[in-house]
């Protein structure tokens, strides 16, 4: 029986990959710290559980009309990206999705035909290159590695310009290295790209965690003329502990949210009515429990950061968001592996590094950068020091 080649050829996650295998060790008794999760360990703030139980009680337990969000919801979100972003956006240009994930899917599938060509900055998130594949077009990444801050520059993005592009994806703060573009820096590559017959994808999923009074910039607000060709991304995932929730939007131009929503119509229809009207009161509701989040994980880099950086040959460029630390191994990676290894390098090192150092990390490969690996600091000081305390001990052998 027929498996679609476009099925075949999605490649499987190595986050996921990397959570599910350190949780079949721990499930076998075997003491193992993971770094891989990318999800705040935190519970959802209260009063945004309250709101679903009350929405329970209330009976809002069927389908969302429109399938493109609770309007309610939609009203929070543009309120929100004008309070907190500046973004001019109405209710009728926000889409809600089952998630950030899917919100970038869709974009996608309205935006890129066969043959088309996605500018991609490395690293990038791990599904960014799988979802443009699977749209029947081709990334074309763009690499800046540690010495370049891991931020692309302006020459390189207009160098990786064709007549077939038309989507540009930017990830600022960034998973998986938690670098943040400057204002200055966001508006030199809009100069690039304004005007010009493509889409950007600004993701800004993690646009309120961001520490050392480092301050976010939303893409479409950076020049006249960006919000007609922008789509805006975020999600309750990241901010508000929600990720089991799944929901996240997109905010754009009328005529492409409108397409969107038709196409969400067609598959999945509705988020889960009961997590949107949760969404509504993250949104609306009081900001303290995030603050609390948030001062929790600026805690964490730190500690991160310093035991990282005490750790000798390797580096790691300081992230200002997010919650992922992607350091450097490489200067590792011969001791550790020994002789040839068959392909790449960061995966076979991560396994090295999980298998005796029972401390699970994600390879850099996975996200276009096979000299580093990302860790994750949504978990507690706790494991941060244990598990970066086994990884010292391990590299200096």
């Amino acid at each position: 029986m027929q498996i679609t080649q476009r099925v075949r050829n999605i490649q499987p996650s190595m986050t996921l990959a990397t959570s599910a295998k350190a949780g079949q060790m721990k499930a076998a008794g075997i003491d193992v710290v993971s770094f891989g999760a990318g999800q705040p360990d935190f519970r959802t703030p209260d009063h945004v559980c309250e709101a679903a139980v009350q929405a329970i009680r209330r009976g809002h337990h069927g389908y969302v009309v429109p399938a493109s969000g609770l309007p309610e919801l939609k009203a929070a979100v543009a309120d929100y990206l004008s309070r907190r972003c500046g973004l001019a956006y109405e209710p009728g240009q926000v889409v809600i999705a089952t998630g950030g994930k899917y919100a970038l899917f869709e974009a996608c599938l309205a935006t890129l035909e066969t043959g088309d060509e996605a500018i991609l900055p490395a690293p990038y998130w791990v599904s960014y290159p799988e979802q443009i594949r699977f749209a029947g077009a081709e990334p074309v990444v763009v690499h800046a590695d540690a010495e370049a801050g891991f931020k692309i520059t302006p020459d390189q993005l207009a160098g990786a310009l064709s007549d077939k592009t038309r989507v540009l994806i930017l990830n600022s703060p960034s998973n998986p290295t938690g670098v943040v573009y400057t204002r200055g820096e966001l508006a030199a590559l809009a100069e690039v790209v304004r005007g010009k017959n493509l889409w950007v994808f600004s993701d800004e999923i993690y646009n309120e965690l961001v520490y050392d009074g480092v301050e976010t910039a939303s893409f479409a607000t950076l020049a006249d003329g960006l919000a007609d060709q922008t789509l805006t991304f975020g999600g309750a995932s990241k901010t508000w502990a929600m990720t089991g929730w799944r929901i996240g939007w997109v905010a754009g131009p009328k005529d492409l949210i409108g397409a969107i929503g038709r196409l969400q119509d067609q598959s999945t229809s509705c988020p889960t009515s009961i997590s949107q009207y949760a969404a509504v009161a993250a949104l609306t509701g009081p900001e303290e429990p995030v603050q609390a989040m948030y001062r929790e994980f600026d805690t964490r880099r730190k500690t991160m950061i310093a035991r990282l950086d005490a750790i000798d040959g390797v580096r790691c460029v300081r992230p200002q968001g997010a919650f992922y630390a992607f350091p450097d191994f490489s200067a590792h990676y011969d001791r550790v592996l020994g002789g040839a290894v068959e392909g790449p390098k960061s995966v076979a090192f991560a396994d090295r590094v999980l298998e005796e150092a029972r401390v699970a990390l994600v390879p850099g490969a996975a996200f276009g950068d096979d000299a580093c690996a990302r860790l994750s600091f949504a978990t507690g000081i706790e494991q941060i020091e244990k598990g970066l305390g086994r990884l010292e001990a391990f590299l200096k052998g």
